[in-house]
């Protein structure tokens, strides 16, 4: 059968699965709506935490960074998973024991203030449709290849399946969605990765086959690794080593910067918290934590071997090749226009580094050099045959003047010449990933409105039924925002994330913290910390990335891209001005500092020490 008719079966399939799921768990209360109830097992709980946490940028686009950087893409590795285990072992018990619906309700109850809930919501808004955007440009670009429609009309169709499922079940509905999701995705991810390491190496564990010597035949008889033949490529063409550390504004200070914004920002992350508050018991959300990178951990120690693979077989198949003996899997992906050759009349893709290319670098596939535009002075021969024109301009019109790094995972089985079955299944993985990630940030976009601004504080009265009806509307409106973002991204999947992260970092990850571990700090340094470390680091990303400002904090990101290490600089500066200020004001109210010393109080800590110091019999 062809790839078109395998994934109208497996994303039909999936998609029939996702309804089903959520006209069975519909719910008609908000506990159910906001927290399912509170009953969801440590494991499915774990399952549905790691693919409302493995997102589109896990699935579709970090493989994509890490082929495209190399060894400096770890970053996004260290980054995500080291502030993974930093959210489930500091803070997600201890919010867990705070027992409410969401980030905000913990933030404006700590705090005893409205205002510090409504500046919450307004961080969690700002944090969750930046994040949204990167989900809903997965789908866009999944449906776009492999259901061959246009990226606008994919996202419609994802904003449709996701509106429902959302809307039916609330939390509940997206928990156990999410369990099946996870399934799909890991799947999809797994099969090409260990058949494409069978293929090259013979390993059948894909970390393995990273580190593994390529089969005799591919390496012309000799002994060779992988990673070595890719250096040895790699400096053939021009490039660093794709083994070295550093290269170019990937430096230290950058990786350090950005790998600390995504840890502390992971701990920030609203629709990842409040996983957590869908168990029955604190143990339960520990064991929910341990489930959860278990599980995320299969993709994660896999996504660098995809990587691998990908840029082995990307460069292997189309550098020196002709217009004819271009691979059947470009001219697919080819149709999406997420990838472009130009022909400077020699016929020949020339897929190399060097000053004539470098303007080029991220332009084209993975934001490499795949072209052969340039000559003299940046004047070019198109395909049209016109002279004198202005590389730049096509790729502008094009929507390729940035670096498009999101088609990688999806391709890869068709650069390995992978079955039909099996490029159709990674379309349904992706779309599991892009999915899972959008319902969960929708339910926290729809929760913020519905429960922490209407609820707690416009219309303390109002009935279970309005506030439910309230938050399916929400998600309705959130939905056709978070389309148009899908449709009009700001940057590729995983840099529209990573801003996400940075800002996440900047805002809840010092209040949870020092709401959690000290009883000192009061509301007015709280609320001025929040808004000086969102607003320092929203004005920093969107000056640099849309303004064209020239960074100038701390050597980060110098070139002027990516600048995600700010959130850092955020944090910190949100943290200056909280401790700043906290001996200036009075601090919370007893009743206040009574919840924090319950909150950090050991689950049955007082039935231990009636144990303990009963009489003996």
């Amino acid at each position: 059968m062809s790839i078109g008719l395998w994934t109208v079966i497996f994303v039909g399939g999936s998609f029939a699965l996702y309804l089903t799921i959520a006209w069975w768990a519909r719910v008609r209360d908000t506990k159910g709506f906001y927290v399912a109830g509170q009953g969801v097992p440590a494991a499915a709980n774990g399952m549905a935490t790691a693919a409302d946490w493995m997102s589109a940028a896990s699935f579709i686009s970090m493989a994509g960074l890490i082929s495209t950087m190399g060894y400096a893409g770890g970053v996004y590795l260290m980054g995500w998973t080291g502030g993974y285990v930093l959210l489930a072992l500091m803070l997600a018990p201890y919010l867990r024991k705070f027992g409410h619906f969401t980030v905000p309700d913990f933030v404006g109850d700590r705090y005893d203030s409205n205002v510090a809930r409504l500046v919450a919501v307004i961080c969690a808004l700002f944090v969750s449709f930046t994040y949204v955007a990167g989900q809903m440009r997965g789908v866009g670009v999944v449906f776009s290849r492999f259901i061959e429609v246009d990226v606008t009309t994919g996202v419609v169709i994802g904003m449709a399946i996701v509106f429902v499922y959302a809307t039916l079940g609330g939390m509940k509905g997206i928990t156990w969605t999410q369990v099946a999701q996870y399934w799909v995705l890991i799947t999809a991810f797994l099969i090409p990765a260990i058949a494409i390491s069978i293929m090259l190496t013979g390993a059948a564990v894909p970390s393995v086959g990273l580190g593994a010597n390529l089969r005799p035949e591919l390496a012309d008889g000799q002994v060779v690794s992988l990673l070595g033949k890719l250096d040895q490529i790699q400096t053939d063409l021009g490039f660093s080593r794709y083994t070295e550390a550093f290269t170019g504004s990937w430096d230290k200070v950058n990786v350090f910067f950005v790998a600390l914004a995504l840890m502390l920002g992971t701990a920030g992350l609203p629709h990842v918290i409040v996983r957590f508050y869908t168990v029955k018991t604190v143990k339960a959300a520990r064991w929910s934590g341990f489930w959860a990178l278990l599980f995320i951990a299969l993709l994660y120690v896999t996504a660098p071997a995809t990587a691998a693979f990908a840029r082995y077989f990307m460069i292997e198949s189309l550098n020196g090749k002709t217009a004819e003996q271009l691979p059947s899997w470009f001219h697919n992906w080819e149709k999406t226009g997420l990838i472009l050759w130009v022909d400077n009349g020699d016929g020949v893709v020339r897929y190399s580094a060097g000053a004539d290319n470098e303007i080029f670098r991220s332009g084209t596939l993975s934001g490499t050099e795949l072209s052969s535009l340039m000559v003299a002075n940046q004047q070019w021969i198109d395909s049209g045959g016109a002279e004198g024109a202005d590389a730049r301009l096509v790729l502008r019109e094009k929507k390729l003047s940035g670096p498009d790094m999101d088609i990688i995972v999806l391709a890869t089985p068709e650069m390995a010449q992978l079955s039909n079955w099996i490029i159709a299944f990674v379309a349904a993985g992706g779309l599991a990933a892009a999915l899972s990630t959008a319902s969960g940030l929708l339910l926290v976009i729809s929760s913020s409105v519905a429960h922490d601004l209407y609820y707690r504080v416009l219309n303390p009265k109002a009935t279970e039924q309005q506030r439910l009806l309230l938050g399916r509307a929400v998600i309705g409106v959130a939905v056709v925002i978070a389309g148009i973002f899908g449709i009009y991204p700001p940057g590729f999947v995983s840099q529209v994330v990573a801003f996400a992260f940075g800002l996440a970092a900047a805002s809840f990850f010092p209040a949870i913290v020092l709401g959690i571990f000290t009883k000192r700090v009061g509301t007015v340094p709280a609320i001025c910390g929040m808004l000086a470390g969102i607003g320092f680091t929203s004005w920093y990303i969107i000056a640099c990335v849309f303004f064209g400002m020239a960074p100038w904090n701390f050597g980060i990101f110098p070139a002027g891209i990516n600048p995600q290490g700010i959130g850092v600089i955020g944090m910190a500066l949100n943290l200056a001005v909280t401790l700043g200020l906290t001996p200036l004001f009075p601090p919370p109210s007893a009743k206040v500092q009574e919840m924090v010393d319950s909150v950090r109080e050991p689950e049955d800590a007082g039935a231990a020490v009636e144990i303990e110091t009963a009489p003996e019999h």
